[in-house]
């Protein structure tokens, strides 16, 4: 497990992490979210021991991260996926990693294959792409074949192909047994890909939770068809609901359940085609959660 106790990151006067207790748990993958400047970053740096607490701590299968004599066996991690050196190739930046942590030659050419890079292995690294240096970082961190995985944005710069590749290989390390903590601000993928979610802002914990319990904490909308929606939409304005227009023609109507609504337009004799209730998206979720924990705002936003 990854376990964060009382965690609390100063830098000067500025609390980035605040009081930040959480564990994450095998056979799961994990969200970890929260709005810029939240603290996520910081807290998954001092997992890592890059950053050392004003107070509390953070261990891997309760050892601090820096005590593991061969860490990649442990755990494996990917921050930045830019933080390499440009003129090395794929293999031999695998290979002083797989060196230094006792890993054999071929657990390199493996996690090539496993990535899509092993034909382009040989090539520098400065002329890859974003999305290959990510999984060139990916590759990196599965090369310990470690129980534990943390990954901070590793969508950003996938193709849609990489990101089903992506979502498929963390859920099967998930179901194996071993544990992943996934940072995104991709909330659609991020919604079919965990099992759990952490959310913070202005670092303190604001949801720790499975996705199908977060989901439920809010009313989501019920998605109505009709032939006549402007009168539709004038009998439910006139008993409280909030109604909104889609661009296929189909209303969003909150406020009001699918059987008050189905009632309202029989007793109207209006029509209807559907009538379906949705929950509440991770996105809309996490816009309620953090609303008061957003560091930068526009003024069209404050004004909501």
């Amino acid at each position: 497990m990854i376990e964060v106790r009382a965690l609390t990151m100063r830098y000067g006067r500025t609390v980035a992490v605040d009081d930040l207790t959480f564990t994450v748990k095998p056979g799961l993958v994990t969200g970890f979210l929260g709005p810029n400047g939240a603290g996520k970053s910081t807290t998954m740096r001092a997992v890592l021991g890059l950053e050392s607490p004003a107070a509390g701590e953070a261990l891997v299968g309760g050892r601090a991260y820096v005590s593991l004599r061969r860490p990649l066996r442990t755990m494996g991690a990917l921050l930045d996926a830019g933080a390499v050196h440009g003129g090395r190739s794929a293999r031999a930046h695998l290979a002083w990693l797989a060196r230094s942590n006792g890993i054999g030659a071929d657990r390199v050419a493996a996690v090539l294959e496993q990535v899509g890079l092993a034909g382009v292995a040989d090539r520098r690294i400065g002329g890859f792409s974003l999305g290959m240096k990510q999984r060139l970082g990916i590759a990196a961190a599965l090369l310990g074949d470690p129980a534990v995985l943390m990954l901070d944005e590793p969508l950003n710069g996938l193709d849609p192909e990489g990101i089903r590749w992506l979502r498929h290989l963390l859920r099967t390390l998930a179901g194996e047994g071993r544990t992943v903590l996934l940072s995104s601000h991709l909330m659609n993928e991020l919604a079919l890909t965990a099992d759990h979610v952490l959310i913070i802002g202005r670092g303190r914990l604001i949801a720790d939770t499975s996705m199908d319990a977060l989901a439920g904490c809010f009313q989501g909308d019920v998605l109505v068809r009709t032939p006549d929606p402007g009168r539709l939409t004038s009998v439910l304005r006139g008993h409280g609901a909030k109604v909104t227009d889609g661009d296929d023609g189909a209303l969003s109507v909150r406020d009001l359940a699918a059987a008050e609504i189905g009632a309202l337009a029989l007793a109207a004799g209006i029509a209807l085609a559907e009538l379906s209730p949705r929950g509440a998206s991770l996105e809309e979720a996490f816009m309620r959660l953090t609303g008061d924990s957003t560091e930068y705002r526009t003024a069209q936003e404050a004004a909501r």
